[in-house]
C-alpha cells in the first residue's frame, strides 16, 4: 500500500538502516535471537502502533523469562505512521523477530517479509487452539498460507462484559451529575448538555479553563472525526461503511443525508467555540495529555485508545474525585434509531496480527514463546501481575485488588518497572483457564465494581447500570460479514477499489477539518463532495460487496454442514 508514495522514504531508510546496529522508537533492531547468560533466548519485536516501553530489568519480564526462557524486546511506533516505518524496514531488507505492521501489513506481505506459519502451527497446541480450524483457514492469504496471528477479541470460556472498548461519544460524569443525570440520546442534546454545563462551569476547580470537546484527527487515528455517521444512523461498526443488516447491502456512508447534518453540527459548534481549535492539529501524545488534565468535557474515540494512560493519570492527580472520568452514551442522529454503538461476541480480524519475519534465525523459538504466553501461569502474570503482590487470593481463589494496590499498578513508574502485558501478543479474553476467575482485572464483576472511582459508581447507579457496557446497550453481531473493515484493511493499491479507497482516506482527512471550520458551511460541503467524487468510491464500494457476499455464503455452507 502507497508503496510509490514512499520511494524516497525507502531509499533514505535503506541508508539509515545500514548504520544502525541498535534499535530506537520507530525503528526496530535486526538482531535476531540470541542467548544471554543463564540461557534465555533474547527476540526483537516492534508494533507498528504507539505503545509504552517498560525498563531492561522489568520484574515480571524477568519472572516470564525464567519460565519460559525467553525474553522480548518491544520498540513502538514513535513519530511516523505504520507505512513509513513499515517501508523504511523493507528498504533495509532486515526486520525484528516479530512484528506486527498494523496498517502496513500488506507491504510486509508483498515484500515477502513474513514466515508461513501454518506448517508449524500443530507443534504449538495453545497457538493451535487460540482459534478454530475455520478461524484458522480465513487467515490464509492469497498464496494459500498463513503469516499472522490476530491479537485480540478472543475470549475463553465466556465474553465477560464490563467496558464498552470501543467507540462511543464520551462525557465526563461531573457534567451528568451538575444536569441531575438526564437521559441523553441524540447528537442535539449532547452538544446542547455541553454547551450548557460550559456556560455555567467554564473552568475546573483550580481556574484551569475546560475544553468542551476537542476531537483526535491524527494520522489513522481521524476515524475519531469521521465515522460516527455510521453510528448516528444505528449501524454496528463495520469500520470503513455501513452494510446494511436487511438488505446486505453495502453503503457509504460518508455521503449520507446524517453525515452531513454531523458535520453541519460540528461547525456550529466550532464557531461557538465549543470545538478545541487544537482539534485538527494536535497529535496523539499531546490529546492524551489534554485528556489527561481533566480539562476536556466530552469526545468520539475508542476506550482502548485512550482509557489507560488517562483514567491512570486522573486516580494520580485525584481527579477521579471531581468528575473527569468519562462514560458512553447511547448517541443516534434522533430519537427512535436504535444504537448499535457496542457489539458483543468476538470479532476476528484478518487484516493483521503478530508475525514471525524472515529475519528470525529462531523461528521454532519463537513460536514456543507465543505458546508459552498463552498458557494460564503467563497469561495471570501478564493481566494480573504477581500474586500477593498485584493481587490477592480470597478463600473461594478469587482474585481482587484492595484501593491500595489499585493506586500502585495505575502508576506509570511502577507499570514500568514492574508489570509486563506484552501487550501486542495474542491473549486470551473473557475467563480465566482456572474457571473461577476472569483474565482480566478489568472483566472480574467484582473487581471491576469496585476497581470504579466514586463518581462512575455514581454515575452509573443514577442510570441503573452496572456496567460502562450498559450504559449503551448490547446488540449482537449483525452478521457473518462483520466486521468487514477487516477484509478493507487488505486493501492496496493493486485494485481499483483499492485505489478508490485510500484516496478516499486521504482526501477526508485533508477536507473534512475544512468543512467543520468552515466561515460557509455549504459551500465547504459542496466542495469536499465534489473532490470526493474524483476519488471514485463506488469502485470501493464495488469491490466490498463481493467480499460481503462471499462470508454470508461461506457461513450459510458451513451451517449447512
Amino acid at each position: 500500500m502507497r508503496r510509490k508514495q514512499f520511494t524516497a522514504l525507502l531509499v533514505i531508510g535503506a541508508m539509515i538502516l545500514q548504520t544502525l546496529t541498535g534499535c530506537s522508537k520507530g525503528t526496530a533492531s535486526t538482531a535476531s535471537a540470541s542467548k544471554e547468560d543463564g540461557g534465555v533466548k533474547e527476540f526483537t519485536a516492534f508494533f507498528a502502533v504507539p505503545g509504552n516501553e517498560i525498563n531492561d530489568d522489568n520484574e515480571i519480564q524477568q519472572h516470564i523469562a525464567e519460565i519460559t526462557g525467553a525474553r522480548v524486546k518491544e520498540t513502538w511506533l514513535t513519530g511516523q505512521s505504520a507505512e513509513e516505518a513499515v517501508g523504511t524496514l523493507i528498504a533495509g531488507g532486515e526486520y525484528p523477530d516479530f512484528i506486527c505492521g498494523s496498517d502496513g501489513t500488506s507491504q510486509l506481505y508483498d515484500a515477502g517479509a513474513l514466515v508461513a506459519l501454518d506448517d508449524y502451527i500443530d507443534d504449538y497446541p495453545n497457538i493451535k487452539n487460540f482459534f478454530t480450524k475455520l478461524e484458522w483457514d480465513q487467515l490464509r492469504q492469497a498464496d494459500g498460507h498463513i503469516y499472522w496471528i490476530p491479537q485480540f477479541n478472543n475470549s475463553y470460556g465466556k465474553e465477560m462484559e464490563t467496558t464498552h472498548n470501543d467507540e462511543a461519544f464520551w462525557i465526563q460524569t461531573r457534567v451528568l451529575k451538575w444536569a441531575g443525570y438526564p437521559k441523553i440520546t441524540t447528537m442535539d442534546e449532547y452538544f446542547d448538555l455541553i454547551e450548557r454545563y460550559q456556560e455555567a462551569n467554564p473552568t475546573m476547580q483550580d481556574g484551569t479553563k475546560n475544553i468542551p470537546y476537542t476531537i483526535l484527527c491524527d494520522d489513522w487515528r481521524y476515524f475519531c472525526l469521521e465515522n460516527a455517521p455510521l453510528f448516528l444512523d444505528g449501524y454496528a461498526n463495520d469500520g470503513s461503511c455501513i452494510v446494511d443488516p436487511e438488505t446486505k447491502k453495502v453503503i457509504d456512508y460518508n455521503t449520507t443525508p446524517t453525515a452531513k447534518r454531523y458535520f453541519q453540527k460540528l461547525n456550529e459548534e466550532f464557531k461557538k467555540g465549543i470545538v478545541d481549535p487544537e482539534s485538527f492539529t494536535q497529535i496523539y501524545d499531546e490529546y492524551i495529555a489534554k485528556l489527561s488534565t481533566g480539562r476536556v468535557l466530552g469526545m468520539i474515540d475508542q476506550w482502548w485508545d485512550f482509557y489507560v494512560n488517562v483514567n491512570d493519570a486522573l486516580k494520580q492527580q485525584g481527579l477521579e474525585e471531581q468528575g473527569c472520568n468519562y462514560v458512553p452514551l447511547p448517541i443516534t442522529i434522533d430519537k427512535g434509531v436504535k444504537n448499535r454503538w457496542h457489539t458483543s461476541g468476538d470479532t476476528l480480524n484478518v487484516g493483521s496480527g503478530l508475525s514471525i519475519s524472515v529475519s528470525c534465525k529462531d523461528v521454532k523459538g519463537a513460536l514456543k514463546f507465543v505458546d508459552d504466553l498463552l498458557s494460564e501461569e503467563i497469561i495471570t502474570l501478564r493481566n494480573w501481575g504477581e500474586k500477593d503482590v498485584d493481587y490477592l487470593v480470597d478463600k473461594d481463589g478469587l482474585f481482587y485488588r484492595t484501593p491500595e494496590i489499585r493506586m500502585k499498578v495505575s502508576n506509570t513508574a511502577y507499570k514500568a518497572s514492574h508489570l509486563c502485558p506484552y501487550s501486542y501478543f495474542p491473549i486470551w479474553t473473557g475467563m480465566s483457564q482456572d474457571g473461577i476467575n476472569a483474565a482480566k482485572p478489568e472483566l472480574q464483576p467484582n473487581e471491576f465494581l469496585d476497581s470504579l472511582p466514586k463518581n462512575v459508581q455514581e454515575c452509573l447507579k443514577a442510570y441503573g447500570c452496572k456496567t460502562y457496557v450498559d450504559m449503551v446497550g448490547r446488540n449482537e453481531i449483525p452478521g457473518p460479514w462483520y466486521p468487514i473493515y477487516t477484509f478493507v484493511g487488505t486493501l492496496t493499491t493493486a485494485t481499483p477499489g483499492g485505489t478508490a479507497w485510500i484516496k478516499m482516506r486521504e482526501l477526508k482527512h485533508e477536507y473534512l477539518p475544512k468543512v467543520v471550520m468552515a466561515p460557509d458551511f455549504e459551500a465547504g460541503w459542496k466542495e469536499y463532495l465534489s473532490v470526493y467524487e474524483t476519488c471514485n468510491p463506488q469502485a470501493f464500494l464495488d469491490e466490498v460487496q463481493p467480499e460481503v457476499d462471499r462470508r454470508i455464503k461461506v457461513a450459510e455452507e458451513a451451517e449447512a454442514k
